[in-house]
Order: structure tokens, then sequence, then C-alpha cells
């Protein structure tokens, strides 16, 4: 099959990028074994359609895999191509988008498919931090391909067809397909962390251009500006009745109320995101208690704790951002952290993994308290002590080791309940209100619903030529 344009890998790529922008490079590459009948076997661009192209008027290199040529598997050549289009994205400094369906190695070539894997693993993770990597998988993305998407920096999963997974259901000791179809786009997308969206192919190759419009090209671009058509001073209604859903709270105070969510079905208690701010682009990180949908009925409720998943989610964004020089900000709703068993078990390294996100960042940060700051996950959502550079708060949050009346409780164990609730009346009004961590400086201003926006929007030009140098290191270990 040739590389027309009734080939569903051209047919992406021609709905992905601006008419007329994509230039093929490599189209006469073919397999180069011979071994088990290959040989005899038409591979045009050996499976693969690689080249350059524009989103939006952005610059964007692109792969997309043909499952028509021996199922899109890859081989040496395969794998060259895609290298190939790595080492121009970096040169040039500009997104990789890679669009997925592909039935694995090619056992044909063996070794040779083997190194090729290695090949692709390896031009990754050197553009990691570089170039953003966008990842969509549109068919089958088995065992080590599995590995590509993961370490892309945003992916998208074709919800009715695309299949990712290490393992097949079926090779899962006491599982099977019909019990519980692990490689299933749902199940990704809710239980692993590594699926960022899903839908149809044409809602993902959408939001890929959307997404592109909103990153900066590179690491050295120093962030992403566009123009700003909206109200600067706009005024935010219903965040005090709706700041329990972050998802509101972030449409309503970004430039023409658009926020991009990323990991959306996976740890909702922790919500990340793109927004932008007189047009500039930055990063979100909120603790999440309830969702609306969108005739605002309350759909889901969480409780107001830090997860282990919501930790890796919102540390791993963190770092994202501060690679591309992404401005964060962090808005705090936390009064402890989830007691389960199974949170136990992985949630100190989670806080550990968090905590040095926010330490090691050197972009602009920007904290909101919107609701409850209690004990120790107020100090890991961003304070102060952590390196944030401006903490704000709405008027009604409270901050302080805990619950005022639980306090009181503790420090007034066996009195009665009159003197409990004024001790507790106490507390809070010594340590227990953000008027009191405003006046020992941990928060910088105390800020109305509506001023919201102009404020933050405040905040991040003020901080845009913020320079941090570190200690002398190759990397942190956490």
């Amino acid at each position: 099959m040739s590389n027309s344009n009734d080939n569903s890998a051209m047919q992406r790529i021609a709905k992905l990028v601006d008419e007329n922008s994509f230039m093929e490079i490599g189209s006469l590459v073919t397999a180069r074994s011979t071994d088990f009948n290959l040989a005899q076997t038409d591979t045009p661009s050996d499976g693969v359609i690689t080249g350059h192209g524009l989103v939006d008027g952005n610059l964007v290199f692109v792969y997309s895999q043909d499952a028509s040529v021996l199922g899109g598997t890859i081989g040496e050549m395969h794998a060259k191509k895609i290298a190939a289009v790595y080492d121009l994205a970096v040169k040039m400094g500009a997104p990789v988008i890679g669009l997925i369906d592909c039935a694995g190695i090619r056992l044909q070539e063996s070794v040779d498919a083997l190194e090729a894997f290695g090949t692709i693993y390896s031009k990754q993770a050197a553009a990691s931090g570089v170039v953003p990597q966008i990842s969509a998988v549109f068919g089958m993305c088995g065992g080590g391909l599995a590995v590509v998407p993961a370490l892309s920096d945003f992916t998208y999963v074709q919800a009715d067809q695309a299949k990712i997974f290490i393992n097949s259901p079926n090779a899962i000791d006491g599982n099977r397909a019909d019990k519980c179809d692990s490689s299933s786009a749902a199940f990704q997308s809710e239980e692993t962390g590594t699926i960022d969206g899903t839908g149809t192919e044409d809602e993902i190759l959408a939001r890929i251009r959307q997404l592109v419009c909103m990153l900066p090209a590179n690491n050295a671009q120093g962030g992403c500006m566009d123009e700003c058509t909206d109200d600067l001073n706009r005024a935010c209604q219903s965040l005090d009745t709706m700041k329990g859903d972050p998802r509101y709270v972030l449409s309503e105070i970004s430039d023409n109320h658009i926020f991009i969510e990323a990991k959306a079905d996976y740890a909702k208690e922790m919500v990340i995101g793109l927004i932008k701010l007189d047009g500039m682009t930055v990063g979100a990180v909120a603790n999440c208690t309830e969702i609306y949908d969108a005739q605002g009925k309350k759909t889901e409720t969480f409780d107001a704790v830090l997860s282990a998943r919501g930790c890796n989610k919102a540390a791993e964004f963190i770092t994202f951002c501060d690679a591309f020089e992404i401005p964060v900000i962090s808005l705090t709703n936390a009064k402890g952290f989830r007691a389960t068993m199974c949170a136990e078990k992985n949630l100190a390294k989670a806080l550990g993994r968090l905590v040095s996100a926010f330490a090691n960042a050197t972009v602009p940060k920007v904290n909101l308290i919107m609701d409850q700051a209690y004990g120790s996950a107020y100090t890991v959502m961003n304070s102060k002590s952590l390196g944030a550079d401006l903490v704000y708060a709405w008027p009604d949050a409270k901050t302080g080791m805990m619950d005022a009346k639980l306090a009181a409780k503790i420090m007034y164990a066996g009195e009665t309940a009159a003197v409990i609730e004024e001790k507790a009346a106490a507390y809070e009004a010594l340590q227990g209100s953000v008027q009191a961590a405003a006046a020992r400086g941990y928060v910088d201003r105390i800020i109305d619903y509506p001023g919201t926006r102009k404020y933050l929007i405040a905040a991040v030009e003020m901080l845009y030529t913020k320079r941090i140098h570190q200690p002398d290191r190759k990397h942190g270990t956490k």
C-alpha cells in the first residue's frame, strides 16, 4: 500500500496539521531485512509515515504508523525513521507528535527490532524536557511499545478501538479480557496515570491541535505567550459556591474560559491542566472535592485529602511545567492525607515526590488557598516554606495545624463542651484562620472572590523575570 491520501496513517496526519502543510521525509525507505520472506513483501515507508507540518502555524514533527504494512510493526528502518524525526525536532526546537497504530515488534527482524525499540526509547529520553512529546494511540500499542506513550508528555487514546498494554489481559494471572479488559482505553485512563484523554479519532486530533497551541515549542522559548483578547479585570462570578470543583474555578479565571485538563479520569481528587492568564500559558495544580456536570449538577464528591495517586499526578505535571518554563499556580483545599491501607503503602513516597517537585521548580509559583489548608497537607501544597513566590487566600479560608474544634478537644480533653467551644474559638482566632497566617507572613494577601483573575494575572506578570540559581548538582534523586 502506498502513502496516498486514502491511507489511514496519512489521513490522520492530514486532519492534524494545517491544510497542505505536511512535508513527508523518507517516503522511499523500505525494510532492509530479507529473512523469513520479507524480501517478497512490499513494505512502503516501512510502515511509518514521517515528516513535518504546521499546527495553526506552529512547526511540528510527526510520525504516523501504518497498520496496513506488516501490521505497523517496528523494525530497524521503521525505528530509524522515527529517530530521524526526533533528531530534527530537537535541532529545530519543535514538538514531536506520534500517531500510534502498531502490532508491536517485528518478529522477522529479531534482535534488529529489539535494537530499534531501544533507539526510539533513547531518542525520547534525550528529548524529554527539550521539546514537548505527544502521543495518540489509534490501534494496538502493546508490550514494549507501551513504553513510548509512557515516555511522552501527553497521551491520548481512541476510546472504541485502541488497545494499550504491557501484558495482554489474558496473560495476567487470574484475569481474562471479559473479566477486566486492562488494555481498554477506560482502564488505562482511570488506573494507570498514563492517559490524558480519550475520545474519537477526530476529537483526539482536535485536542492535540489545541494543546500544541498552548505549549511552548521547546525549553529555550521561555514559556508561551499569545495576545489576550479577554478583559484582564473581568470579575469572576460564583467562585465562592463552586470552589469545590477547581475545573470551574480554573475555567472562570482563564482567558476566554479556556482550560485544558490533563489526566482527567485519573486521581480525580487532584486536578491538573493548562490555562491562559493575559496570554501566558500557566500550569495549574488543584485539590478537588466536588465535580459538577455541564448543567451544574454535582456528580461526584471527594474528601479534602491528598492521595498517593494525586501526588504523583501533580508532581509529574509540575516537573513538566518547570522544564518548559511554564509558571505554576496551585489551588489548595486539603486537610490531611488519605487514610487507607492501599494509600499508606505509597503515600510517603508520593508526598516526597510532590515536595521535591514544588521545591525544585524554579518557575514562578503562586498558591491560592481556596478553603481548608491544614497540617502537613498545607505545607506540601506549594506553601511559602516550599518556595511559593506569592500566597493568596480567599477570605473564609482556614489554615493551621488542624480544625480548631479538633485541636481544642485534644488540648482540653475531658473538659465540658462549653470550654471546648470557647477554646476552639480562641484557637481559630490565634492559630487557625487565614488572617493569623497572613499576620505571620505566610499569606501575602487575602483577596476577594470576584477579583481572583486580576490578582493572579498581576502575580504571574510580576514574576515573569524571576531568576533562581540552583546549587551545582547533576540532578535531584526524587
